[in-house]
């Protein structure tokens, strides 16, 4: 998995699916055709139940292997996209959902076995809960919202991919990380907290502008 899972958690067509989209419009195929990358992505989505039943059975080196796997399928979705233009809407939708899922799972089967705190677990998944009922909340108004990431954001992804690795790996294989998980943890809260503060100033703005303007 890459720094596009995230912020990718609007589900808006701006993630790395959606750029290559972009990129070759002639090429994209429209609506929700089943492609192989989109059958990949789906594959992943499948995996989310596996992980967390390994994870909260104790199962950490099944859980750090699939967490692998579903980083070298993401790879590997996006490459076929790009590079034989097989780049879709449903893609462009799916890829972002699927990343997020996983990861979210991944996070809340953690902190169910007490390898994580609850409260970051709870902090990172308000966080993506608060953004999408944001953005739903505008669309029911009639306002409809296109934000793309943010630096801090796209950090906090990759931050949280990169804890959620080192710990799966630290459970998996039985060495201490110590100080260098405690820094993980202590970077992704609050790097969550300040992506949480630009996603609520750029749709404040986003609601006054679009009031204003009517």
């Amino acid at each position: 998995m890459d720094s596009r899972l995230l912020e990718n958690s609007a589900f808006v067509p701006n993630s790395a699916k959606a750029g290559e989209a972009e990129q070759a419009p002639a090429r994209t195929e429209p609506g929700l055709s089943l492609s192989i990358p989109n059958l990949i992505t789906l594959g992943r989505i499948l995996l989310v139940p596996v992980v967390v039943w390994s994870i909260i059975s104790g199962e950490m080196l099944v859980s750090f292997s699939l967490f692998l796997v579903a980083g070298a399928s993401d790879a590997v979705d996006g490459f076929l996209a790009k590079r034989f233009h097989m780049a879709s809407e449903l893609g462009a939708y799916l890829d972002p959902l699927a990343d997020k899922a996983l990861l979210m799972s991944i996070y809340v089967a953690l902190g169910i076995a007490r390898a994580l705190p609850i409260s970051l677990v709870i902090l990172v998944v308000s966080r993506d809960i608060m953004i999408i009922s944001g953005f739903m909340l505008a669309w029911l108004v009639n306002k409809p919202m296109r934000v793309r990431p943010h630096p801090v954001s796209k950090l906090n992804t990759l931050m949280q991919i990169l804890l959620a690795a080192l710990v799966l790996a630290e459970r998996s294989f039985g060495f201490i990380l110590g100080w260098l998980e405690v820094t993980g943890i202590v970077l992704v809260a609050v790097l969550t907290l300040l992506s949480i503060s630009f996603y609520l100033a750029a749709w404040f703005r986003h609601m006054n502008a679009f009031a204003a303007g009517h």
